[in-house]
């Protein structure tokens, strides 16, 4: 079945799927930078999970992966999210492989080593149409995916960086039920030893800013799956 994909748009949301984890870390840092919120990824077959999760606005692939190809996962997103903007990295060699994903959906590529300002400008070109509201508005809750501000009524609200990565999860996911497992897995991808009990620790912080101060409550725990943003009744 092909899904739609709602893009992040409202946030421009990178998955990196890159293995080297030098380049990977190059790569999110270059483009945190530039006020994207940037997903590395090592593998494809969690890329995939990851991408079904949060529907990011945009994909970088790597074509030679760990566990399967480039290719690969390049057909399985396509065929999921025909939407979705893709661009391949590649080694100057791998001619065949860049004609075989462009013809299997890929938007573009960029061959390795790059220039950072050519990767950018190809980035900001795949994403130019995107001219959504950058504001998630969940009840009075606001999240303004570029100044990357909350607000739940006429309150400012502070978030930390992971706080924020949190919340913005669970509102692009509003009315559904995260795991604490997929919530793991999305927020602190790749972070060594994290238990599944950081999800807890800051999913308190986040009631203690969001709902502490107001009779409604957003953010509610379903008992033995995990944590919702629920959005107000009418």
């Amino acid at each position: 079945m092909t899904a739609i994909l709602v893009p992040m748009s409202v946030v421009p949301t990178i998955v990196v799927i890159e293995d080297d984890k030098d380049l990977s870390r190059y790569l999110e840092e270059l483009l945190t930078s530039h006020r994207y919120l940037v997903y590395p990824v090592n593998q494809g077959v969690p890329a995939i999970k990851l991408v079904e999760q949060i529907s990011p606005s945009l994909v970088l692939l790597d074509l030679t992966l760990p566990d399967i190809d480039g290719e690969s996962v390049c057909t399985q997103l396509k065929k999921t999210f025909p939407s979705l903007p893709i661009i391949m990295l590649t080694a100057k060699d791998q001619g065949e492989q860049i004609v075989k994903g462009l013809n299997l959906g890929a938007d573009d590529y960029i061959t390795k080593p790059f220039n950072s300002d050519e990767l950018l400008a190809r980035v900001q070109a795949r994403l130019r149409d995107n001219t959504k509201d950058p504001v998630i508005r969940i009840g009075d809750l606001e999240i303004n995916t570029e100044t990357f501000e909350v607000k739940r009524g006429e309150k400012n609200i502070p978030l930390t960086r992971t706080e924020y990565t949190l919340l913005h999860y669970l509102a692009l996911n509003a009315g559904k039920v995260l795991t604490r497992e997929m919530i793991l897995s999305t927020v602190w991808a790749y972070t060594p030893d994290v238990e599944s009990r950081v999800v807890d620790v800051y999913v308190g912080y986040l009631r203690q800013k969001i709902d502490k101060d107001f009779p409604q409550k957003l953010i509610v725990s379903v008992r033995g799956f995990g944590y919702m943003l629920r959005p107000p009744t009418p």
